[in-house]
């Protein structure tokens, strides 16, 4: 596991901290740090070793996130939930660029057949913001949010032209201090150094901090001269990618970086700026007009009755929530689009906390890197790139099955019926099974993911071609009406099934979650008056959790 930050390190000797940080809320942000490395799933007892904190303290987190919606307790695990996601998103939407540009790097991904991404800088890293990446064998694997060693990057060269001497002096630390990029998870680490007899000269095993400044200055240079840059293999064996800078219209100064990635066997590096430069720059000029030409964003609504609900759970869970935390956390959701930089009195209004608890909030996240302060007295605060560190790279890569999978599981134990989620295939006449719950009853529904079923003989098919236009048949026009379907003994004698719609962002309907049952158990008015009610909800969690992931990234729905 990476190697705690010096932050974090200090908050657990107790020391270096700032008299007025908040510490519940410095651990708390430990143990998100935590389970984002680990893939988004701990143990306990292995939060436990990884922060350094007191098992009684690591329950009490566990306890408070779960009931914020960040986390949940499946089994002896701690795993990360979509609801964590609202963290990264007001980030990712005060930032703007992502909803700016997102739809030119797809479509440059679509035209060149490569994986292509958006990246700004993080002090002396780079971390991304937009992936729009090719599905097959062998693919690229970075995440949104994933960070990376500015010297192992095409864009780091990019950012790093416009480094002063402080910002190299700060790298030049990191470098000492992490030789080996071990708190870079998203990396593999270099490999150890060889010792100071050998002589070989083998590239990556014997660079000293010397040659690796000297060459990253070198393309450093290249990159201020050319105006793009090449990541010829940097991180690992086969990756390559060349990147070119999008710039602010305001300041002229590198708003993000615009990379195509590739492997060798598709396109050596040295091909690249002819193969694939000239329309990453078309790209970029098109990307730096949506920047100039794009209107003031309307400010959605700021979040509501935070400090109400904090207050509430306090008083009903009692020690196990832990309100400092709670009420840390939701400073960071007060950010979002049209609200980029707030005062301390913007923060508060839009929480509902008291100035005094906001301020040492906003002096927390500040101490951990993830807000930063204008320098002026009535300074506004912004949020920055590493609140993207707080559970999104695991999730960003989500599916909708996964999505639905826990949710499934709650509403088979709840109704003692089996549940299940599927899609329309693409001609419209069957269904795919993609995930499922089953229960321990000796008679039951059991059809496997990835099974097919004619479209028009499920509850599940009528509720979605319901979605697809003006039904003709009359049971889709009734499904439509209703916003459910029931199917009684039609596909099988005995079995029953309910099916209600699973929607995206836009209202569309992508997949559907059904309960099915036998006759002899269920008659249909129970079916309508007990399981109806269930499976609506358990509706509304998924879609709840869609759309917290596909605010910024693709969901597959298979």
């Amino acid at each position: 596991m990476p190697a705690m930050t010096a932050v974090e390190a200090g908050a657990r000797a107790g020391a270096g901290v700032p008299a007025e940080a908040v510490g519940p809320l410095v651990r708390g942000v430990g143990v998100l740090r935590r389970l984002a490395e680990a893939g988004g799933t701990l143990s306990p007892s292995a939060l436990e070793r990884a922060t350094g904190l007191a098992r009684s303290t690591v329950d009490r987190i566990t306890a408070t996130l779960a009931r914020m919606g960040y986390v949940r307790l499946d089994g002896r695990d701690v795993v990360l939930t979509p609801g964590v996601l609202e963290l990264g998103n007001a980030y990712l939407a005060a930032l703007r660029l992502p909803a700016l540009l997102g739809a030119r790097a797809d479509a440059l991904a679509d035209e060149l057949d490569e994986s292509v991404s958006l990246a700004v800088a993080d002090r002396d890293g780079i971390r991304f913001i937009h992936q729009a990446t090719r599905r097959r064998a062998l693919s690229v694997s970075f995440r949104i949010g994933d960070l990376l060693p500015a010297e192992r990057t095409a864009p780091g060269a990019l950012f790093a032209t416009e480094w002063t001497e402080r910002d190299w002096a700060r790298w030049r630390t990191r470098r000492a201090e992490d030789p080996r990029d071990t708190a870079f998870p998203a990396v593999p680490p270099r490999p150890e150094p060889a010792p100071a007899h050998d002589t070989t000269g083998t590239t990556g095993t014997t660079d000293t901090a010397a040659a690796v400044e000297a060459a990253f200055a070198d393309r450093v240079g290249a990159a201020r001269r050319d105006g793009w840059a090449v990541d010829d293999q940097l991180i690992e064996p086969g990756l390559v990618a060349v990147s070119a800078p999008v710039r602010d219209p305001r300041t002229g100064r590198v708003a993000c970086v615009a990379s195509v990635v590739s492997h060798t066997s598709r396109h050596p590096a040295a091909e690249l700026p002819a193969a694939l430069l000239p329309r990453l720059r078309t790209a970029v000029a098109a990307m730096e007009a949506d920047l100039r030409t794009a209107p003031p964003p309307e400010p959605g609504p700021a979040p509501a009755g935070l400090a109400t609900w904090t207050t509430a759970s306090k008083q009903e869970l009692g020690r196990d929530f832990v309100e400092s935390l709670a009420r840390g956390l939701t400073v960071l959701t007060a950010f979002g689009e049209g609200r980029p930089a707030l005062s301390l009195t913007d923060v508060a209004r839009a929480t509902g906390l008291p100035r005094a608890t906001a301020r040492r909030a906003l002096l927390t996240h500040e101490y951990l890197g993830l807000v930063a302060a204008a320098p002026h007295e009535d300074r506004a605060f912004t949020l920055t790139p590493r609140v993207l560190d707080l559970g999104f790279p695991p999730l960003s890569r989500t599916t909708l099955p996964r999505l639905a999978e826990p949710h499934l599981r709650a509403l088979a134990d709840r109704v003692a019926e089996p549940a299940a989620l599927a899609v329309l295939t693409a001609d419209r006449t069957e269904i795919q099974y993609t995930a499922g719950a089953g229960t321990g009853g000796v008679l039951t529904v059991r059809i496997p993911v990835g099974a097919r079923l004619p479209a028009a003989a499920t509850s599940l098919g009528r509720v979605l071609l319901a979605d697809t236009g003006t039904p003709a048949a009359p049971e889709l026009a009734e499904a439509r009406a209703r916003g459910y379907a029931l199917v009684d003994e039609e596909l099988e004698s005995g079995l029953r099934s309910v099916a209600v719609p699973v929607r995206d962002r836009t209202g569309r309907a992508v997949a559907a979650v059904n309960v099915a049952t036998h006759a002899a158990r269920r008659s249909l008015e129970d079916c309508v008056e007990h399981l109806l009610p269930a499976l609506r909800a358990t509706a509304d969690d998924i879609q709840r959790d869609l759309h917290r992931a596909s605010r910024f990234t693709k969901v597959p729905t298979t």
